[in-house]
C-alpha cells in the first residue's frame, strides 16, 4: 500500500489550492492562484495536459468537479462564483446573492449525492446552494466559526467543525442540526471527515491532534471517547481525506513542510514510510485527493506542483 518512490510532477504555477480527480474519468484538475483550472489525463507516465481554463481577475481558492463530472465549479475572494460547463465549453458566472450577506464565496464542498454546494460563510453560517440551478436554498448557522464541512457518503448527513471545539451533525432532508458533540480535548477544530463506510468520524484540531471516533458513538453521545488519539501531526490539521474503501486516511497540515501522514484504519496505525524521508520534492502541502479506486494519490503544494503517487496495493485508477 506504499506510494511508488517515483512520483510524477505537474506544474500549474503559483500556489495550488485544489487538486481533485474526476469522479469517473482518468482526469484530474489543478487550480490555484494563477487564475487557471488545468485538466490533465492521468496515466502515471506522461500525464498530458488536456485543457486550461482561465478565469480573469479570479484567483482560485477552491475548485471541485460536479458529481456527474460535467462541470468544474470555482470559488474565490469575490461575492460571486463561476462554473465551467465542460460539454458546452462555456464559463458561466453566478452573481452575488445579497441574501448571503457576505462579500466572498471562496470555499465550498460538493455533497456526494450531487445535490448541494455548501459554502463556508462568516459567523458560523453555511450557505446551501442547489448544485443544479446554483440558487441559494438555505442558510444554516452554528455557534462560532465554521472551519470544516464534510458529508456522509450518501449526502444525507453533513458535519461541521469550528473554533468552539464542537462538531455539528445536520440532517440534510430537514436541514436541521440533529446532534452535536464535543471533540475530546479540542479547543479549535480545523477539519472533520466521515469515512465512506460510515464507521468512523475523524476530527483534526489546531494543536495537530487527530481524534478517531466510532460514528455511532458520536451520534448518541455529547462527549464520546476517541477510539484512537493520533499525535503524529504537530501543526494544525487542515484536511482529512479517506480513500474510497475507508482503509486509508490521509492527514494534511498546510503549515508544515512534508506535512502529510497516512493512517491504516483497520489497525489505526500511521505509516512510517510516507512521505519517504529521501523524497525532497514534497514541500508545503496545501491540498490532496485519492483517485476513484485509490490507484493514485496526489498532493498539491505551495509551489504550484502536484505530486502524483501510485498506490500499488490498488490495481485500478
Amino acid at each position: 500500500m506504499c506510494p511508488s518512490p517515483k512520483s510524477e510532477e505537474t506544474s500549474a504555477g503559483g500556489q495550488l489550492k485544489c487538486v481533485e480527480f474526476h469522479p469517473t474519468a482518468q482526469v484530474m484538475l489543478l487550480a490555484g492562484m494563477n487564475k487557471r483550472v488545468t485538466l490533465f489525463q492521468v496515466d502515471g507516465k506522461h500525464n498530458p495536459k488536456i485543457e486550461s481554463i482561465f478565469f480573469e481577475q479570479f484567483p482560485i481558492h477552491c475548485a471541485h468537479f460536479s458529481k456527474d463530472g460535467n462541470e468544474v465549479i470555482v470559488g474565490s475572494k469575490c461575492g460571486h462564483f463561476y462554473y465551467y460547463d465542460m460539454i458546452a465549453g462555456k464559463i458561466i458566472r453566478v452573481p452575488w446573492n445579497r441574501a448571503t450577506e457576505q462579500a466572498e464565496l471562496k470555499r465550498f464542498e460538493v455533497s456526494p449525492d450531487g445535490q448541494i454546494l455548501a459554502f463556508y460563510g462568516t459567523y458560523g453560517r453555511i450557505h446551501l446552494f442547489s448544485a443544479k440551478t446554483k440558487e441559494l436554498i438555505s442558510t444554516l448557522t452554528m455557534n462560532g466559526s465554521v472551519d470544516s464541512i464534510s458529508f456522509s457518503a450518501d449526502g444525507q448527513q453533513m458535519l461541521t467543525h469550528g473554533d468552539n471545539g464542537k462538531v455539528y451533525l445536520w440532517d440534510m432532508n430537514s436541514r436541521r442540526c440533529v446532534h452535536k458533540f464535543l471533540d475530546d480535548g479540542c479547543l479549535q477544530g480545523t477539519s472533520v471527515a466521515m469515512s465512506p463506510n460510515g464507521q468512523y468520524i475523524v476530527c483534526g484540531s489546531s494543536s495537530g491532534v487527530v481524534n478517531v471516533y466510532n460514528a455511532s458513538a458520536c451520534e448518541s453521545s455529547a462527549a464520546p471517547k476517541p477510539l484512537k488519539i493520533i499525535l503524529n501531526m504537530t501543526k494544525p490539521v487542515t484536511d482529512l481525506r479517506f480513500n474510497y474503501s475507508s482503509e486509508m486516511l490521509s492527514m494534511l497540515s498546510n503549515t508544515k513542510e512534508r506535512g502529510v501522514k497516512m493512517v491504516h484504519m483497520p489497525s489505526l496505525t500511521v505509516f512510517s514510510n510516507f512521505p519517504d524521508v529521501r523524497d525532497v520534492t514534497m514541500r508545503v502541502p496545501l491540498c490532496q485527493d485519492f483517485s476513484l479506486n485509490s490507484g493514485y494519490f496526489t498532493v498539491g503544494d505551495h509551489k504550484g506542483q502536484a505530486l502524483l503517487f501510485r498506490l500499488k496495493h490498488y490495481g485500478n485508477y
